[in-house]
């Protein structure tokens, strides 16, 4: 019997001492199987093959998360409404901040004194009130105005940019005497300029687009009706510039109406109302060049603007 424990590899030791060192789980019977399927899950609950395993991880939603001391948390049960299932219930905790949009502050469009002095001033050398020679002090312009001699000065110095008036020191500005050659000299760069761009225009832009101008060339002639100079003034540079504007080109827009309200102002000795005849045959000029350009009539075209500048004052 020895010998046949012993086998080649020597000694072996006893199954008596070895079963002593073994433990053998205690099978668990059937009721207790039916316990166990009842019980829900949790630590107490082991069973086979979880002696030595570490603890399975629970479910993300089941994680509770420390709260932040700063911020306050009621959490309960809800329907979620964002759920198919009408029982479905969510915690409900402490959402996202959603940014109240942006409330636009209204801009508050307030309008340049400067700007309206100048204004002021243009219509005044159009209209003749500010007499070619004559100087014009800001305090006394000011008081004219109703404002103080700041924003005036500031304008007689923006006329002075654009060759209306000459500062005079220690007095104020001098309006500009101008004589006939040099309106002479306005109308030929204006019709160096212009004319090449209405006769490209009249090739070019479509005559539903000619007539669209019709009710500023007809408020060129109401104006030249009441004989209102400065009213005139600014229909007039309206009407062209619109002409001017299907080329597409603000500099060419910018340069033209600059030496059109150069032209504008009064000669030295010029009187308003002798020039009351001119400017309806002026704005005449306008309503017939309306319709040769909406006629696409070129001929007459090219002839009416030729004209037009010629006599351009």
């Amino acid at each position: 019997m020895e010998q046949s424990m012993q086998g080649s590899n020597g000694p072996q030791v006893a199954p008596q001492a070895r079963l002593g060192d073994i433990r053998v789980p205690v099978q668990p019977r059937a009721a207790d199987r039916d316990r166990i399927r009842q019980e829900p899950p949790g630590d107490a609950a082991r069973g086979e093959h979880t002696h030595a395993e570490p603890p399975m991880p629970q479910p993300r939603s089941a994680v509770t998360r420390p709260t932040p001391s700063h911020v306050a948390v009621q959490r309960s049960a809800v329907p979620y409404l964002g759920d198919l299932d009408s029982n479905a219930t969510r915690p409900v905790g402490p959402r996202p901040a959603v940014p109240h949009p942006a409330v636009a502050r209204p801009v508050v469009q307030r309008s340049s004194v400067r700007g309206q002095i100048v204004d002021a001033l243009r219509t005044a050398l159009v209209a003749g009130e500010l007499a070619p020679g004559e100087v014009y002090s800001a305090p006394a312009l000011g008081e004219r105005f109703g404002v103080s001699a700041t924003p005036v000065r500031e304008a007689m110095q923006q006329l002075a940019l654009e060759g209306a008036v000459e500062v005079v020191p220690n007095r104020g500005f001098r309006v500009i005497e101008r004589d006939a050659r040099e309106l002479a000299e306005l109308a030929e760069v204006r019709s160096l300029i212009e004319v090449p761009v209405m006769l490209r225009l009249a090739r070019a832009v479509a005559p539903e687009r000619w007539a669209e101008l019709r009710p500023l060339a007809e408020a060129t002639v109401r104006a030249a009706s009441t004989g209102c100079v400065a009213t005139y003034a600014e229909c007039d540079r309206a009407f062209h510039r619109a002409v001017l504007s299907l080329a597409g080109n603000a500099q060419l827009v910018r340069i033209a109406e600059d030496l059109h309200r150069r032209a504008q102002w009064p000669l030295v000795g010029g009187a308003t109302r002798q020039r009351r005849a001119e400017l309806v045959a002026d704005a005449s000029e306008h309503m017939s060049l309306l319709e040769a350009l909406i006629d696409q009539d070129l001929d007459v075209v090219r002839s009416l603007v030729r004209e037009h500048f010629a006599g351009a004052g």
